[in-house]
């Protein structure tokens, strides 16, 4: 049978709670037996001193023992005035005092109820330790007290401790003193065992709420949300469930959404080519060059796409291979902006940036995915920047780090969208159009290839009135390189 986690909770708390009830109520009657036996014993030694008191005077009074001892009431008396409860004085071993007629007789002394056969505990011992009147026994046990006459020993007075509790009277106090105890015992249990249930229930209620609530994210149910209702491990937990359920609803309409767009960026160059070939094969359009160089831009356009689907999915696998060296990246840009020279000049663009003079600047990267990473910030600024206006890179070198700034003229994004440029299959409806753009995978490409560089790229508004793309690349794996 499976104990749930209540349940478990529950058993823990009440088995604590009963252990250390169990204890405290041990150590409490060890403590009350050994409290009561001393409470008894100092009692004793305080009859003691006033008996030792006593019997000082009864010798000052007779000059000897002889008297005492052979009267044993007389002895008994003595025992008895030091054993009671009101203030002891000493007796009056002379002729009693007439009486009063508005006097009442005295009540008889009578012992407090713990000292228990106080004529075998105390005994009258001699100057010469020779036992006079007592029960003999183990002389070891007894406490001697001096008892003294003009500054000289007359005699001891002798005191057996009790050892142990025999008598019924203190045994029948104690037990009713532990039957106290097991009964509190008993009650405290009773009340731990209803709280324990109580806040176990509580406890685990959240536990339940976020086990029901983690079914039905499993069941694809992403709005699934829990109410946070502390601040505690379960509200952490809580709050953590939460961010963990948006961020699955945001990847499942992403992984959505990249479906769709997938779907609509093939669809569109197929469409296109099944059109063209379908027109071929009717006759409706002659298979002359022009036909032909239209198939070919919409299978490269085709195969771009892919090519870049691959690229990603590949780097989000991890399956991309980065072979890093000391690169001068001055060099690689100036090859790369080479390559785009006649280009730059189709597009009537002004270029103002780095020359083949400039100081080398070494990094630590891949030289191919860093010619990739220009390549398609430059395709991205000659396909969206309007002809006769503005592109300018600047690079920024810092202690450890090198910024490379790549800067066009208008069509400008608006700083809301900025952030998404970055998203696959995203396009800037204003600026980034199927006539002029390609699917919105460029800038995508791009932060992958900056990112496995442990690096950064941000978009910002341009000061020449379009976009500015920043990257910054770390330095330190060049010094290391070296």
């Amino acid at each position: 049978m499976k104990i749930s986690i209540t349940h478990r909770l529950f058993l823990a708390i009440l088995m604590a709670a009963g252990l250390a009830v169990i204890c405290l109520v041990m150590i409490m009657q060890w403590n009350l037996n050994r409290g009561f036996l001393n409470f008894i014993r100092e009692t004793e030694a305080s009859v003691s001193a006033r008996l030792a008191d006593t019997l000082e005077v009864y010798y000052k009074g007779h000059g000897s023992w002889e008297a005492l001892q052979k009267n044993p009431d007389a002895w008994r008396d003595l025992i008895m005035s030091s054993l009671s409860s009101r203030d002891v004085r000493p007796p009056n071993f002379g002729p009693p005092p007439k009486p009063d007629a508005h006097d009442h007789p005295p009540a008889p002394a009578s012992p407090p109820p713990f000292i228990l056969h106080y004529d075998e505990r105390f005994l009258l011992f001699d100057a010469a330790r020779v036992l006079l009147i007592g029960v003999p026994g183990d002389t070891a046990e007894i406490n001697r007290t001096p008892l003294k006459s003009n500054g000289k020993v007359v005699g001891f007075l002798g005191h057996r401790p009790l050892q142990k509790l025999t008598d019924n009277r203190h045994l029948t106090f104690l037990h009713e003193q532990k039957s106290t105890f097991i009964l509190v015992a008993l009650i405290i249990v009773l009340l731990s065992a209803g709280l324990s249930l109580l806040l176990a229930r509580r406890l685990v209620r959240p536990l339940g709420h976020m086990a029901a609530a983690t079914h039905r994210l499993s069941s694809g149910d992403f709005s699934t949300r829990v109410t946070v209702n502390s601040s505690d491990e379960l509200g952490r937990l809580a709050e953590d469930f939460n961010l963990l359920a948006l961020t699955l609803e945001k990847n499942e309409t992403a992984r959505q959404q990249w479906i769709a767009d997938i779907s609509h960026e093939l669809r569109t160059p197929i469409g296109i080519l099944r059109g063209e070939t379908e027109a071929l094969i009717d006759g409706i359009r002659k298979p002359d060059a022009a036909a032909l160089n239209s198939l070919h831009a919409e299978i490269l356009r085709l195969g771009r796409l892919v090519s870049d689907l691959y690229q990603l999915s590949m780097s989000d696998l991890g399956a991309l291979t980065y072979r890093k060296s000391r690169v001068d990246i001055i060099a690689l840009l100036n090859d790369v902006i080479d390559s785009y020279h006649a280009e730059i000049e189709k597009h009537r663009l002004r270029f103002f940036g780095i020359t083949p003079r400039s100081r080398p600047i070494h990094v630590f990267a891949d030289p191919e995915r860093l010619r990739q990473l220009f390549s398609n910030l430059l395709d991205n600024s000659l396909k969206y920047t309007e002809p006769g206006g503005y592109l300018k890179i600047i690079i920024n070198k810092g202690a450890d780090q090198l910024d490379i700034n790549v800067q066009d003229s208008a069509p400008a994004v608006p700083e809301d969208n900025l952030d998404r440029l970055f998203d696959r299959l995203y396009r800037e409806e204003t600026s980034r159009n199927r006539a002029t753009g390609g699917a919105g995978l460029g800038l995508a490409i791009c932060r992958n290839i900056v990112e496995a560089h442990q690096g950064s790229i941000t978009a910002l508004p341009s000061p020449l009135g379009g976009l500015w793309i920043k990257i910054s690349l770390p330095l330190h794996g060049a010094r290391n390189a070296q």
